[in-house]
């Protein structure tokens, strides 16, 4: 029976979570794709060097916590996830945002293609 589309974007997103809140930057580079679109909340890049840079210059004790709230599968090797994420620091409020990633699946595993955040007021 094949994974519904919701166990694989938490397959995806617990690996990513458990390692941004571990502030390991290499290890959260390494579930995206080498073609990855990276658009935190600077300029975007592309390929997970980018994404390692993003996260190595966030501050110690950054925590993220997400939520799905929608998810698609436009064809057998993606799914589109839509969720909130809160990102909490040591030293100011917890940040809210909106977050859009594409899944791909590499081999046997699934990486993250396009990863797309958004503050909304």
């Amino acid at each position: 029976m094949a994974d519904t589309e919701t166990q694989i974007l938490h397959h995806v997103l617990d690996r990513w979570e458990a390692a941004v809140n571990a502030h390991d930057s290499k290890r959260v580079a390494s579930y995206f794709t080498d073609d990855a679109i990276f658009q935190g909340l600077h300029p975007y890049s592309v390929g997970p060097g980018g994404v390692a840079e993003y996260y190595e210059a966030q501050p110690i004790g950054l925590t993220a916590a997400y939520s799905i709230l929608e998810t698609r599968r436009p064809a057998d090797d993606l799914v589109l996830g839509y969720m909130s994420v809160d990102f909490a620091f040591r030293d100011r409020p917890t940040l809210t945002v909106n977050l859009c990633v594409m899944a791909r699946r590499v081999g046997d595993d699934w990486l993250i293609s396009h990863y797309q955040v958004s503050r909304l007021p």
